[in-house]
């Protein structure tokens, strides 16, 4: 079963946003998944506790971050939200545990420079176990000079770039009603997301395995 792990120490970068999209595109191809939540606020099973049951269903796996529990039997496959401020122990268990990581980063100077230690982090730790690492940049205006600036900067760090999320209020009024961009069909609401989320998709597909 592949635990995808959703990790950034920085917060407020879109972690939860992230996690639960990910859940539902798993979700969406008909695949067992279980969501888990080791960050305090619990935004991601906040989320699933809303979701409705005419969509298709996410388990919820609980777990803690200080006694990390293996996903329960009878799921293909399952997602990790962490906490802003993982370190030590705590994240070489995450990291144990974890088949692949996935990075939300934002177009800001100061997030892209508070996780640079993190990726340096996850780049000796995929070469020690194996891990699969990726790169989402999250809130993207392609517009502005701060997304270039981020492309530039994945672009020297040698690990994959899965794609982009667009900078909208799309997230926030789906995640109030405990639905990913997958749940409501390709409407005009959610299109340009939707064609945002198709690097992903594959990438998680076919390159991932999962």
């Amino acid at each position: 079963m592949p635990v995808v792990v959703v990790a950034n120490p920085k917060g407020g970068v879109g972690k939860s946003t992230l996690s639960t999209n990910v859940a539902g595109y798993y979700a969406s191809q008909g695949h067992p998944v279980i969501l888990g939540d080791v960050d305090p606020q619990k935004s991601a099973h906040l989320w699933l506790s809303l979701r409705p049951a005419t969509v298709a269903p996410i388990g919820r796996w609980d777990t803690d971050v200080d006694a990390l529990a293996k996903p329960p039997k009878g799921t293909t496959h399952a997602v990790l939200d962490t906490p802003a401020g993982l370190h030590g122990g705590a994240l070489k268990d995450v990291l144990k545990m974890a088949d692949k990581v996935i990075v939300p980063l934002q177009p800001s100077i100061f997030d892209i420079y508070a996780t640079q230690a993190f990726l340096d982090k996850l780049r000796e730790h995929r070469h020690a176990a194996g891990v699969q690492v990726g790169i989402v940049g999250m809130r993207i205006d392609e517009r502005t000079r701060s997304a270039e600036q981020l492309r530039h900067f994945v672009e020297g760090l040698g690990l994959p770039v899965l794609g982009y999320v667009r900078d909208t209020q799309n997230y926030v009024h789906l995640a109030a009603q405990g639905l990913s961009v997958f749940d409501v069909g390709a409407t005009t609401r959610v299109a340009r997301d939707l064609e945002k989320w198709q690097s992903i998709c594959q990438l998680l597909a076919a390159y991932w395995g999962c």
